[in-house]
């Protein structure tokens, strides 16, 4: 049998990582992305790292109750491209993606199909499977997104000590990936974007989540990525850090996901945001959570801060205007 790789991706994780490198924000709305040339790209950088023809590109992400939406059928009609899915919970959480890697990758190294696993995604909880697919004589290299910095993007500690090696996709293997700007239509008037002006006022608190879609209105959302990746802290956020850290580090978290949105979303669309108060977006919240667990680096943050930075996004996004 010829030797193969396999690209194995967690589109959220994919997703997330060039977001943040793009927008300083995983909020996934905040970019546009050419995903043929992207795979292209991802799988010639596989096959480089590999030294080995491509056996299939298998795309991980959710959706609602695991049905493919648009833009999943179309990665899907790709050549060599495999779309698994997993679903969309209650609460936005993406459930089932990472067994669904795990299983695959073990599978498929149990029967011989790939002698190389280049897997994108930095999440610990695959790191029992990395480890099983090893003992059946497959290399699993991580085909990590690179930070602003040169660094993998949330790669778990555990996640590296267990691969084969850890690889950086390159800057050119990421320019099919842009930053979503907001066109008005000729007869809206044109605003320039260079500032923000936000005035706080108090808002009353988030209780809980729904998702804004429709004619007009925002994209039914899709996960940027759990928070629950990395390694989890056994404390809670509040105890790890003064109130004043945490209160910055909240400020930076949501000055970033608001002048994402204010960019890439159009006046009817913040309006029709604002009138769920205080539901967040589902895809919203994600972003706002994940963008504050990575910048405390810690994933167990507390109802308290949650409560924090829910209040702290209403009380800036409502009176946001774009000048």
């Amino acid at each position: 049998m010829r030797s193969q790789c396999g690209l194995y991706v967690d589109a959220g994780y994919l997703l997330a990582g060039v977001a943040t490198r793009l927008t300083g924000t995983s909020l996934r709305s905040g970019i546009k992305v050419d995903f043929e040339e992207l795979i292209a790209k991802l799988t010639a950088r596989a096959e480089e790292i590999a030294r080995l023809p491509l056996l299939r590109v298998n795309w991980y992400d959710a959706s609602h109750n695991a049905l493919p939406g648009a833009e999943h059928q179309r990665i899907g009609s790709l050549p060599k491209v495999k779309v698994r899915l997993g679903r969309i919970g209650f609460q936005g959480e993406q459930k089932g993606v990472d067994l669904r890697i795990g299983l695959d990758m073990v599978a498929h190294a149990r029967y011989g199909a790939v002698d190389m696993i280049l897997l994108v995604s930095g999440d610990d909880d695959l790191t029992e499977a990395v480890e099983e697919a090893q003992m059946h004589g497959v290399q699993v290299v991580v085909l990590a997104i690179p930070d602003n910095n040169g660094h993998p993007h949330g790669v778990s500690p555990h996640l590296q000590r267990a691969a084969d090696g850890i690889e950086l996709a390159t800057a050119d293997d990421l320019t099919s990936v842009q930053a979503a700007v907001m066109i008005p239509p000729p007869s809206s008037v044109s605003m320039p974007r260079s500032s923000v002006q936000v005035t706080p006022k108090p808002a009353p608190p988030s209780t809980h989540l729904t998702s804004i879609v429709g004619p007009g209105r925002l994209e039914a959302p899709y996960i940027a990525y759990r928070t629950e990746t990395g390694v989890k802290s056994h404390t809670q956020g509040e105890n790890l850090f003064s109130s004043q850290e945490v209160s910055n580090a909240i400020d930076n978290v949501v000055s970033g996901v608001v002048k994402s949105l204010l960019s890439s979303t159009s006046e009817e669309q913040r309006a029709d945001m604002i009138k769920a108060k205080p539901s967040v977006p589902r895809e919203v919240d994600r972003a706002l959570l994940l963008d504050l667990a990575e910048r405390l680096n810690d994933y167990d943050l507390s109802d308290r801060t949650r409560f924090q930075l829910r209040q702290r996004f209403w009380d800036e996004f409502a009176t946001a205007q774009v000048d």
